[in-house]
């Protein structure tokens, strides 16, 4: 049973450019989705996808969005979450902007440097 109601108000976190630390602003985020997670929906499993801009090689964006889903990952867990309440983390580098854009702007860029996050399921 799927419900999109579950992770509406946790937005997507975002990334400065070529990093993969948590910002204050994504530890915000991030912080939601706990309390959600521990508080309200204890039962609830998540998905975590993480994207690049479209700077740099497909290559080594792969390996950067990587990077940021095991930060994003790494981040739950260690703040409670149990690493089986997520199914998995992944990298998507380029191949899915949030913005599609040739000449993308700096804020363009930034919208696509992100981790958002997926209902898998209700057990």
């Amino acid at each position: 049973v799927e419900d999109p109601d579950y992770l509406a108000e946790i937005e997507n976190i975002y990334f400065d450019f070529d990093k993969s630390n948590i910002r204050p602003d994504a530890a915000k985020e991030l912080d939601k989705l706990i309390k959600l997670m521990t508080e309200d929906y204890p039962e609830l499993v998540i998905e975590i996808g993480s994207h690049t801009d479209r700077r740099g090689s497909n290559a080594y964006n792969e390996k950067l969005a990587e990077r940021r889903a095991k930060a994003t990952y790494n981040y739950l867990v260690a703040n409670g979450i149990a690493p089986e309440r997520i199914a998995a983390y992944q990298g998507y580098g380029e191949t899915q902007p949030a913005i599609p854009c040739d000449r993308c702007s700096e804020k363009d860029h930034q919208l696509n440097r992100r981790s958002k996050f997926s209902v898998v399921k209700m057990q």
